[in-house]
């Protein structure tokens, strides 16, 4: 099968799942925590169960991670990543951004991945080896050269709240870029990058499913995706650096600076 298939059949899953998170999102929101601060909203479960039905009817050997755990695992050499939800906090708020991810990785190897925003209507999609596309148009990764004068984002998993690890980091940037977001969707994040909204993202802590979609646009949209140490970043690594390559190193050097010897916050 075509990796074009796939790719299909993960778009057609991810307009169905953002048709039900829009049509939750109008309703009162039924919530409950999964942690101390980490959520979760029927919108989620619904989402999920919506695409891991469609990827079970059309790809039963295959397996799934999904991130409320309607997953399966299988000895598949193809494996799907599922974000039914991405930006819980934000849709559990009424703040309108949150997206839908998917991406399937063969053998280790990212072939396919969609994030779908339902309430702009933007899919991005992505092939192995036939670009990055946002709406069937070709995007690509900004063309600023240097940090001083780009647009980075972040975020802050759950989890890491008491660390306060990244405020270390959100502070070192915010001094040598020309801004640093904080939308609250590692995968729009990452797809913003693809398109050169951003022209880098870095966070800690994610999951498989957050970024296996949103890494293989960037990078096939021109922009790199590696932990800190420059090394090639893999879906459930402990951090990733995104870029448009062209600032890559200068963010890496920053990075590790802050990671060696951080200053203390004013």
């Amino acid at each position: 099968m075509s990796t074009n298939t796939y790719l299909e059949l993960a778009v057609e899953a991810a307009q169905e799942a953002g048709a039900i998170l829009l049509a939750e999102f109008d309703r009162p929101r039924q919530i409950r925590y999964k942690g101390v601060v980490d959520l979760v909203t029927q919108a989620d479960q619904k989402s999920e169960q919506a695409i891991v039905s469609r990827l079970r009817t059309h790809f039963p050997k295959h397996a799934i991670v999904a991130e409320e755990g309607g997953g399966q695992e299988t000895d598949s050499p193809f494996r799907w990543f599922v974000d039914p939800l991405d930006g819980t906090t934000n849709f559990a708020h009424g703040y309108p951004c949150f997206a839908v991810s998917i991406g399937l990785e063969e053998a280790d190897d990212m072939i396919a991945g969609v994030v779908y925003n339902p309430v702009t209507q933007e899919m991005f999609t992505a092939a192995r080896g036939e670009g990055a596309y946002l709406n069937q148009k070709r995007i690509h990764v900004s063309r600023i050269e240097k940090l001083g004068t780009s647009l980075v984002c972040t975020g802050f998993p759950p989890g890491e709240r008491s660390q306060e690890r990244n405020i270390r980091f959100y502070w070192e940037f915010t001094l040598r870029s020309h801004g640093v977001r904080r939308d609250g969707s590692a995968a729009l994040d990452l797809a913003a990058v693809a398109c050169g909204r951003f022209e880098a993202f870095w966070e800690f802590g994610l999951r498989s499913w957050d970024t296996a979609a949103g890494v293989l646009l960037v990078r096939e949209a021109g922009g790199m995706a590696t932990r800190f140490s420059g090394k090639p970043y893999a879906p459930g690594d402990p951090e990733i650096l995104a870029t448009n390559k062209l600032i890559h190193s200068e963010m890496q050097e920053v990075a590790n600076a802050n990671a060696a010897n951080p200053r203390p916050l004013p």
